[in-house]
């Protein structure tokens, strides 16, 4: 993570068990001067989602995630935090079901689509 303060006082928390993909969507989240804190599964987003000090505005998930999918972990993300907005990442983007109020982005994807699809969710 840079050491330089973001501008924004925005969150997202990037949930990727991939870590040159997570690696690569924290990067061109932090260009776009978001804070991003970083899971590689499930147990590790959950630890944050649990901490309330820790503000987060976004939960972008991957779908295909060990133990628990994508889907299942903004289940247990909404009942700590009501109102989260979801974003999932998925190589099937077409094909998954999506609850209301979350939105989804088909990997690949480019760092524009990726920017629009954050900022069309973040005020």
């Amino acid at each position: 993570m840079s050491t330089a303060a973001p501008v924004t006082n925005t969150t997202v928390l990037v949930v990727e068990d991939d870590d040159i993909v997570r690696m690569l969507i924290v990067d061109v989240l932090e260009e776009l001067e978001y804070r991003v804190l970083e899971a590689d599964g499930c147990e590790q987003a959950l630890e944050h989602l649990r901490n309330l000090d820790q503000p987060i505005d976004l939960m972008m998930t991957d779908v295909g995630l060990p133990v628990m999918d994508g889907r299942e972990l903004a289940r247990q993300a909404r009942s700590v935090r009501p109102g989260l907005p979801v974003l999932f990442a998925s190589g099937y983007a077409e094909s998954i079901d999506v609850p209301d109020s979350m939105a989804v982005i088909g990997k690949p994807f480019s760092i524009d689509q990726l920017r629009d699809k954050v900022k069309s969710i973040l005020p």
